[in-house]
């Protein structure tokens, strides 16, 4: 770990004498680039109804007495209260870093940086083969389909495809995370309104059509593009066949649905995915214009969420949407592949041409979402590495595009070599099922932080603006807290005793504490490092980082 100091005033490595100073520099060189409307498309892209609800719609099969839309609502209600614990973390210490500067400043260094690198830096280099998986499914499978390639499709189900689509997925990240906040904002904005004008459109299609109508459409496309006959009806016969029977769509069955929330974080826990970038978002003292950002996020996601469950049940039929993803996930699919739903609507319209110009708007939603693989990631180890804890190279910021570049390629780099490993090793895919239940860790350290923030840093607490919201004379903050605490603990008790997540492995959860003692290792050569340079670790903990 090769850790060398730099010379400076106030600040930099050494002052005017030959002890050195806490902080890297006087100042982080981020600036406040993004606005509250930044904040916003940022968080409905991260709880991404297209690329993260669509597909978690697509398991409720393995919860077959629960309901979507019973479970979509109890999951907003309570992740809203994650919203708010997260909005007085932010306001509080509003510096790049997030859940790092958080727990360090209240649990201490060591705490903070186990659990942030381990949930922010380490896990998502496993993400990048997730995200690929949605690439290929949402787009590239649709598309080379539709236009008759299914060679090329074929390809990208193979090791040499899968290590393609992450290399691909790698350096889009790269790439848009490199332009910096300004520039990420701008592609991000425009993603965000194509594919909601693609959502549109498809909500269009779904409202101006009957279920009689898609069913014609379904399986004249499918023996078009897949050369199937009566697809529609080979797709109820084979659910059939495999016992499964939907259940009625409904604002109802509360005990079923409630198991069903687990599986919905994986798309609506992340309204907070932008909590490390707040020390580049104008605003972020302000507790009303925080809250708003990540609320109206999360809340957005879930309305569109609703409105295209209530479309589905017009046009596709519940029985038919269900069915048609049973069957694909038990290895009995009709369709060869997973049967998107905006593919699906698409057939409505009887032109290939079109066809793959909806697909192509849909994917937006993706290209604007990619960029969150590494964005906020970068910033966790940037603080970490302005904190000293990590090589002082981190923590350099491009004087153009004001982007800690160093801290990118060490999202980058292992990523690739990861992906290697996940494409062509398949016992590694299984060592990553716990990548969610990693992340979620963190969220409960940083809520149980922000709970004993008013006992452990009271004077922090008084001048922090998320002090003076109360109920009843209780502040709502801690309160919220216990609440987040709760939902995390839920669902990492279901992840790890239900098989039906399937995330629960032995392999995956030993793969996961090796990363755990990995940036424990990390942080003790660190402070061993440091201690030797003059430089005591466990001080600058004690203090709010520069801006």
């Amino acid at each position: 770990m090769a850790i060398k100091e730099e010379s400076g005033g106030v600040g930099g490595a050494r002052g005017g004498s030959d002890t050195p100073t806490l902080f890297l520099r006087k100042a982080t060189g981020l600036v406040r680039g993004w606005s509250v409307r930044d904040a916003i498309i940022y968080a409905c892209l991260s709880t991404n109804i297209i690329t993260l609800g669509i597909y978690e719609f697509s398991f409720n099969s393995f919860i077959p007495k629960g309901q979507l839309l019973t479970a979509v609502l109890i999951s907003a209600v309570w992740v809203s209260f994650l919203v708010v614990a997260y909005t007085g973390l932010i306001v509080t210490i509003p510096r790049a870093g997030g859940d790092y500067v958080w727990q360090s400043r209240i649990l201490g260094g060591p705490v903070g940086f186990v659990f942030a690198t381990t949930g922010w830096w380490f896990i998502l280099w496993l993400w990048a083969p997730i995200y690929g998986t949605v690439l290929n499914v949402e787009l590239f499978q649709p598309v080379l389909y539709t236009i008759g390639a299914k060679g090329l499709a074929t390809y990208f189900g193979s090791h040499n495809g899968t290590m393609t689509i992450c290399v691909i997925t790698i350096a889009l990240a790269g790439a848009f995370v490199s332009l910096g906040m300004g520039g990420y904002a701008k592609i991000q904005k425009w993603c965000f309104l194509g594919g909601m004008i693609g959502f549109g459109v498809i909500a269009v299609l779904l409202l101006i059509h009957s279920h009689s109508s898609f069913v014609s459409s379904l399986n004249l496309e499918s023996h078009k593009i897949f050369g199937i006959n009566n697809a529609y009806g080979a797709t109820q016969s084979a659910a059939h066949s495999i016992h499964y029977a939907a259940p009625a769509f409904g604002l109802n069955a509360f005990g079923a649905s409630m198991l069903l929330v687990p599986m919905l974080m994986f798309y609506l826990l992340w309204p907070n995915w932008g909590s490390t970038l707040y020390g580049e978002v104008r605003g972020a003292s302000d507790f009303r214009r925080v809250f708003t950002g990540m609320f109206t996020g999360l809340w957005l996601t879930v309305l569109l969420s609703v409105g295209f469950l209530l479309l589905m049940l017009k046009t596709f039929g519940w029985n038919f949407y269900n069915n048609a993803n049973a069957v694909y996930w038990a290895g009995h699919a009709v369709i060869p592949i997973w049967p998107y739903p905006m593919m699906l609507a698409g057939f409505l319209v009887h032109n290939a041409t079109f066809q793959v110009i909806l697909l192509l708007l849909m994917s937006l939603w993706f290209f604007g979402w990619v960029g969150t693989l590494f964005l906020s990631s970068t910033r966790v180890i940037f603080a970490a590495a302005f904190d000293r804890v990590l090589p002082d190279a981190a923590a350099s910021v491009s004087e153009k595009r004001k982007v800690p570049m160093a801290s990118l390629y060490l999202m980058l780099l292992p990523a690739v070599a990861l992906s290697a490993v996940y494409s062509y090793w398949v016992k590694f895919a299984t060592y990553t099922l716990d990548a969610t239940l990693v992340i979620a860790v963190t969220y409960l350290v940083s809520a149980f932080a922000v709970v004993i923030l008013p006992w452990r840093k009271p004077e922090l607490w008084a001048s922090s603006a998320a002090s003076r919201f109360k109920v009843l004379g209780v502040p709502i903050v801690p309160v919220a807290g216990l609440v987040t605490m709760a939902l995390v603990i839920y669902n990492l008790i279901e992840w790890m005793t239900n098989s039906a997540y399937g995330v629960n492995n032995h392999g995956s959860l030993v793969f996961m504490a090796l990363l755990y003692v990995l940036a424990i290792v990390v942080y003790v050569v660190a402070r061993v490092v440091r201690k030797r340079q003059g430089i005591d670790l466990g001080l600058i903990n004690k203090e709010i980082p520069v801006e």
